[in-house]
């Protein structure tokens, strides 16, 4: 499979936190939310930029810290 990395936005990359679990927990600021998964106490954060494309090492961060590979990203994207 490819380990490329998709061109997202943060609607995006929320809807596909959403599904494995994540909860809104708070906004930092106007531009970052942090969501928080409580069964294995992770949490990320994600910019909020309307419309904007998530740089390459931004999603890589996001999903490290969500316990995600970029096929299980692109994978829970698709449904």
């Amino acid at each position: 499979m490819s380990t490329k990395f998709p061109a997202v936005t943060s609607d995006e990359v929320i809807k596909v936190l959403i599904k494995v679990g994540f909860r809104f927990k708070r906004q930092s600021g106007s531009s970052h939310a942090i969501y928080y998964r409580a069964e294995d106490k992770r949490r990320t954060n994600v910019p909020i930029h309307s419309g904007k494309i998530i740089k390459r090492k931004t999603l890589k961060s996001i999903l490290a810290s969500a316990g995600l590979t970029i096929e299980e990203f692109e994978e829970l994207r698709k449904k």
